[in-house]
């Protein structure tokens, strides 16, 4: 059963997490540095979103009340921008020390949020369960970022360490099948999530001839080459078909 763009968000804090992630500013030096910004878009038809079977466990029916809640999987706006693609540029970039603060990733009405974010090697990722519930937050790395804990209740946290580049690394719920997050984990700081409308910011990168790649959890990876000059801002327009499809 597929519901279109009119579905109901499934959370207010995953449109808040999604706007803040379109933005990635770094601390690099004056001069030699420029901007990329750019947008992702879906030319094709939007296909509409599964409705989350919630039913399975009426406490998360108790949590969801009158909602039809969808998994939101393929996210646009009216004239196609596409939310939730993971944009980094691919390359070596001299070593910087990753952010002191955690990426945080929320358990709350049964649903991951937010659904796909970026974090950096030797950073903390922050798993926390607001739910009153048992939660389970596998972790399905193909290196040494796995992990496997159970939360069985309100306000627990779990911190992990991310210790090799992934794109991407996916989180899953073994109790609440429907539950899924995406974790781009790099070694620079130079990537970004689409926001609403498919806006994305990639600020403070040292003037170059780059290749810009962008994943997104259905239409798969797609890349661009991006020249950025020192003081000047380089645009992007990366647009799938709809006919792309990631790998299983």
């Amino acid at each position: 059963m597929t519901t279109g763009r009119l579905a109901l968000s499934v959370s207010v804090a995953l449109l808040a997490a999604a706007v803040a992630g379109s933005r990635v500013s770094t601390a690099a030096a004056p001069g030699n540095v420029g901007t990329i910004k750019g947008r992702v878009r879906l030319t094709g038809q939007s296909p509409g979103n599964t409705v989350i079977r919630m039913g399975l466990d009426p406490m998360c029916v108790k949590m969801n009340p009158g909602r039809r809640v969808v998994q939101e999987e393929v996210v646009t706006s009216a004239d196609g921008g596409l939310s939730n693609a993971f944009v980094r540029l691919q390359g070596s970039f001299p070593r910087t020390a990753p952010p002191a603060e955690p990426v945080t990733i929320d358990q709350r009405s049964c649903i991951y949020t937010p659904r796909v974010v970026g974090a950096r090697v030797g950073q903390t990722l922050q798993v926390r369960n607001s739910d009153p519930m048992f939660h389970n937050v596998h972790s399905l790395s193909a290196g040494p970022n796995g992990f496997n804990v159970g939360q069985p209740g309100a306000g627990m946290l779990h911190q992990f360490r991310l210790r090799d580049e992934e794109i991407m690394l996916r989180l899953k719920c073994d109790v609440h099948r429907w539950m899924t997050s995406y974790i781009g984990v790099v070694s620079h700081p130079y990537f970004a999530v689409s926001g609403m409308g498919g806006a994305f910011e990639i600020a403070n990168v040292p003037a170059g001839t780059y290749t810009i790649q962008t994943w997104h959890e259905r239409y798969g990876s797609l890349t661009r080459p991006v020249r950025v000059t020192a003081g000047g801002t380089a645009q992007v327009d990366v647009a799938y078909t709809g006919a792309e499809k990631a790998p299983i």
